[in-house]
């Protein structure tokens, strides 16, 4: 019932993927209780983007209460919710909408499993305060019983050779041989107007770092859903590594270049940053790259 109801729309892009130019609420209506194995998103931060009309903090609250029930209903039991979120300012003050929302979550019954700490190198200069350089996602699961693949977003040892130097050890490998776990400190470049999948979107997902919690909690054939797709960074992730992915957004000129953005991905076209690659180090010869 679910595949038939989205497959009538005119905005289905492929059997993989399903988008559509439509209010959340409305898209999330058509989709079955317990049917997503991950939900991933990074909703508008009220801060006035091209994108969104200020409201109050309050209001503001109340619209994201009504898509995280949806999301919620949505999502798998053995599944996880990734919501993604920086700062909203008002008149000089900020606000961590991590903090601001984690009630929400609390009064569904979420758990709360890592707050991952997502550090980027630029942004914009402040100067009557420190400049902004993380934020964070918060990753909630239903129920003690959920899916994490560790070994699939390994990142390599710092001292991948060391070895236990005593005990009934000595001489082994004291680290993990397919390296170690990434941490809740996660440094990606953010998407600026050099990275190689900039679109017109001015606060876009890198498809990386949707790349490694679609590994580590799904499984291949299972279901990703973003309630604020943009242009499509989380589904692009979903299907490169063989998930279908599911999204909506109210900007049409967003949804037309996700769609555009997936078909150039199957096509082999689409220019992506490399999920691992070492960040650039001017200090370095070439880079460090």
């Amino acid at each position: 019932m679910m595949k038939s109801a989205l497959q009538s729309s005119q905005n289905v892009a492929d059997q993989d993927v399903f988008i559509a130019c439509e209010d959340n609420l409305s898209f999330t209506k058509r989709l079955a209780d317990n049917s997503m194995k991950l939900i991933v998103t990074s909703p508008p931060y009220n801060m006035a983007k091209a994108y969104e009309k200020k409201i109050s903090l309050q209001y503001y609250i109340q619209c994201q209460k009504k898509i995280i029930a949806q999301c919620v209903r949505l999502l798998h039991p053995t599944g996880s919710l990734c919501w993604q979120l920086g700062n909203h300012v008002s008149k000089g003050e900020v606000f961590p909408l991590d903090m601001v929302l984690y009630p929400l979550f609390k009064d569904y019954g979420l758990k709360l499993r890592n707050r991952i700490i997502w550090h980027f190198g630029h942004g914009l200069h402040c100067t009557n305060r420190l400049s902004g350089r993380h934020e964070t996602i918060l990753w909630f699961t239903k129920s003690d019983k959920y899916t994490f693949n560790l070994d699939s977003v390994r990142v390599p040892s710092k001292y991948p050779n060391k070895k236990h130097f005593k005990g009934p050890n000595k001489g082994k490998l004291s680290g993990n041989p397919k390296g170690k776990n990434p941490s809740d400190v996660w440094e990606i470049p953010n998407v600026k107007s050099n990275h190689c999948e900039k679109t017109i979107h001015p606060c876009q997902f890198p498809v990386e770092l949707v790349e490694r919690l679609v590994l580590a909690m799904t499984d291949t054939g299972d279901r990703v859903f973003d309630p604020f797709v943009g242009v499509g960074s989380s589904i692009i992730a979903a299907i490169k590594h063989h998930r279908i992915g599911y999204g909506c957004d109210t900007e049409k000129q967003y949804i037309e270049i996700a769609k555009e953005r997936i078909g150039q991905f199957k096509k082999g076209n689409l220019k992506l940053r490399p999920m691992g690659k070492v960040i650039y180090d001017p200090a370095l010869p070439g880079g460090g790259q």
